[in-house]
């Protein structure tokens, strides 16, 4: 069908062995990729408008919103139309472009949470040192490093993946054109290309979440020395929402990209995917909105209400 209908495009078989879930699943998708339109929008809009939200850490915040946007945008209109309607075709360059852009978003997310990490760490364990080390200029350099690398890791594994000859069916089975997916479609040796996933796995989310987790190490010590219920509660409401992003997001990118190769992790690996994808957009401005009072506070002050207006 694929050769037919598109001689140098792919089927994305996605969850057409579940027909009875792809309506459901169309669904969710839909009002997901609804929400994160909004709420990313909305923290876009807050932390450029308010200039009480001028500060590293909504400055963060704020490219993890746009990051996130433009991830969603990248693969859910393609997988709500294979969702719902019968042809589940992408082109050859439809696919590359999706394989290019959703990895160096990924990518730069693995990075910039960690940017948010050595964030937290600082304004924790060096909180009157803050401004001085986290000044406007080494945030825009950091963020731009997270950037820069997100670009060059896509740019070093999108070529070895699309250059590799694919099987006559042209079957991916999955919803997405991602690496794991296209290198099981290969029909060749795909040795050089499974060791150039597992470095840059490695590399670009195991060392992430290493440093990201000894930034948090020592922040529990930090806040194990403090005797101060009040410093507790403060430390707690400082990093609570980014650990939770950090746990969403690696989660579902380690069961993916690091799952073992037998068909039952590859069934799973579709809906830790499908999460990856669409879920984590969903639930980052919802879980950094809803656990934070500055922000809270900034929306009410957009919307010309007073500061105790918010609680009626």
């Amino acid at each position: 069908m694929v050769n037919q209908s598109s001689p140098m495009g792919f089927l994305l078989l996605g969850f057409s062995e579940h027909p009875h879930l792809e309506k459901v699943l169309f669904v969710v998708v839909l009002c997901s990729y609804l929400l994160t339109l909004l709420g990313n929008t909305l923290i876009l809009l807050l932390s450029t408008l308010d200039p009480r939200l001028h500060s590293p850490m909504y400055f963060f915040l704020s490219n993890l919103s746009f990051l996130d946007l433009c991830f969603t945008t990248t693969c859910v209109p393609q997988m709500l139309s294979n969702l719902w309607g019968p042809t589940k075709t992408i082109s050859f360059l439809g696919c590359s472009v999706q394989l290019f852009i959703f990895m160096s978003l990924g990518t730069t997310e693995c990075i910039l949470l960690t940017v948010m990490a050595f964030d937290r760490y600082v304004a924790v364990c060096q909180p009157l040192h803050y401004a001085t080390i986290i000044h406007p200029r080494l945030c825009r350099q950091l963020a731009g490093v997270a950037w820069m690398m997100g670009l060059l890791q896509s740019i070093i594994q999108t070529p070895p993946t699309l250059r590799l000859p694919f099987c006559p069916h042209r079957q991916i089975d999955d919803f997405l054109c991602e690496v794991p997916s296209l290198i099981r479609l290969f029909c060749g040796d795909t040795t050089f290309n499974e060791i150039q996933l597992a470095v840059s796995s490695v590399i670009l989310v195991v060392v992430p979440l290493s440093l990201i987790l000894v930034s948090y190490g020592a922040i529990a010590r930090a806040v194990l020395r403090i005797n101060s219920a009040e410093a507790w509660k403060k430390a707690l409401g400082t990093c609570s929402s980014h650990l939770i992003v950090v746990a969403l997001f690696y989660s579902s990118v380690i069961a993916v990209y690091l799952q073992p190769q037998n068909p039952y992790a590859q069934e799973r690996g579709k809906f830790f995917g499908l999460f990856y994808a669409v879920g984590t957009p969903t639930l980052n401005p919802l879980i950094y909105t809803l656990r934070n009072k500055e922000v809270k506070r900034a929306f009410w002050r957009m919307l010309g209400k007073d500061e105790d207006s918010k609680n009626t």
